[in-house]
């Protein structure tokens, strides 16, 4: 009778132990950025329990998702004990997604695998950004003021990206969220990075197309990466050197994104440029190769254990905040463009004088032309006089005509 017995109590055994598997703990710095990893491992295991409707109706778009937790325990040295997640149009962004080409699980491990990274980047506005761990997304702070016009912005963009059919330089918006922590309510948006997650870039623009109070301040200038403006770009005399047929289908993509905005009475927004040096982007990865060969020579002589653990280099015991997987892994050799990762890359044309690689996209393209940006055209009409066209605050309609005619004009070369 004690071999049954001894067999049960193993099976037993064997039994629990798939049954109290580890919970997936979520670990940040941040006690908003363990609840945002949470909701959105919540959210998204929930969606994936959704049928997909045949089409969005209008209440999808003013549609959400809604939890409070209450002595969440067993996380505690992580994560409030108290919290609350709301997800905004789950449906709408599951949609978007869908049509940018981004899967949900791909999505959720991005977010979630490993604490998102602060980004020294913030706009006037005093957002936060954040990356996630592989570089592949941004997520931004939004005001309350800033969600409302998500929303009225978000039943003209969803057709509008159908209509385009995921063609546009416009912000990829992926996920909008509430998070309520200790009482106070954060609310983020999450996009996808315009930049590379393995390519460096080495120069950044902020463009409009205007001239008045364009140029980066001697702050910004200290940073390691600038964004420097209208004025900086125009002084260096860069040009984007991709070649006629790049910029016609470049300019025809932006002319498009452009009239969108201007019919929502929009302006204010930017041009993002990023550019890689392509010999630069070479040497640094080179130079990476030769620091990581000299790292494992000096490893050679220790244990076996530790052998192995440097295979897990890029596995899962990685330290939450060291970026892992692909991004690191392909810093050590040089690739170039890898056309699912860098959809808003454009190489420059055969024969350009320098080989480079240029990032482009709109961003910050919710700013109303409402009262208070009349009354601020007003204050600069007075301050600089009303011939003065440089002016970043003017009509939707001037606004976006004098942005194309700089894109142009910046294409083609000075």
């Amino acid at each position: 009778m004690s071999v049954p017995t001894t067999g049960l109590s193993k099976l037993k055994k064997k039994h629990i132990r798939v049954k109290h598997q580890k919970v997936k703990l979520f670990r940040a710095n941040e006690p908003l950025l363990s609840v945002f990893m949470w909701g959105v491992n919540h959210t998204i295991n929930e969606l994936s329990h959704v049928s997909i409707p045949v089409m969005l109706l209008p209440d999808d778009f003013r549609a959400y998702s809604k939890l409070k937790v209450d002595n969440h325990l067993f996380n505690k040295e992580n994560m409030p004990s108290h919290f609350k997640v709301k997800e905004y149009c789950p449906l709408v962004f599951r949609n978007l997604r869908e049509r940018f080409g981004i899967d949900d699980l791909d999505y959720k491990e991005s977010l979630t695998r490993s604490q998102p990274i602060p980004d020294e980047s913030s706009g006037k506005s005093g957002a936060k950004f954040y990356q996630s761990y592989d570089r592949l997304f941004i997520l931004k702070t939004l005001t309350s003021e800033e969600v409302e016009r998500m929303h009225s912005f978000l039943k003209h963009y969803h057709p509008y990206i159908v209509e385009r059919h995921g063609k546009t330089l416009l912000p990829q918006y992926l996920g909008m969220y509430r998070l309520t922590v200790d009482g106070i309510e954060h609310y983020l948006v999450a996009t996808r990075n315009v930049f590379s997650n393995h390519l460096n870039i080495h120069k950044k623009y902020d463009l409009k197309g205007s001239t008045v109070d364009r140029e980066a301040s001697e702050k910004e200038l200290e940073k390691e990466l600038p964004t420097l403006k209208d004025n900086d770009f125009i002084k260096q005399g860069i040009r984007i050197d991709i070649g006629d047929a790049a910029k016609e289908k470049l300019l025809e993509t932006l002319t498009a994104d452009v009239e969108f905005l201007t019919k929502l009475h929009l302006m204010d927004y930017s041009l993002l440029l990023g550019v890689h040096e392509c010999g630069r982007g070479e040497a640094e990865a080179e130079a990476a190769r030769q620091k990581e060969a000299e790292n494992d020579t000096e490893n050679d002589s220790e244990s076996d254990s530790d052998t192995d653990n440097r295979h897990d280099r890029w596995g899962f015991n990685t330290p939450p905040d060291s970026p892992r997987g692909f991004g690191r892994q392909s810093s050590l050799r040089y690739e170039g463009i890898i056309p699912e990762l860098d959809i808003y890359a454009i190489p420059s044309q055969e024969g350009a004088p320098k080989k480079e690689i240029y990032f482009v996209a709109l961003i910050d393209v919710l700013t109303h032309y409402g009262v208070r940006k009349q009354a601020a055209k007003a204050a600069k009409t007075v301050k600089y006089g009303s011939n003065v066209d440089g002016i970043s605050t003017c009509d939707p309609e001037q606004y976006g005509k004098r942005f194309i005619e700089f894109v142009a004009k910046a294409i083609e070369g000075n």
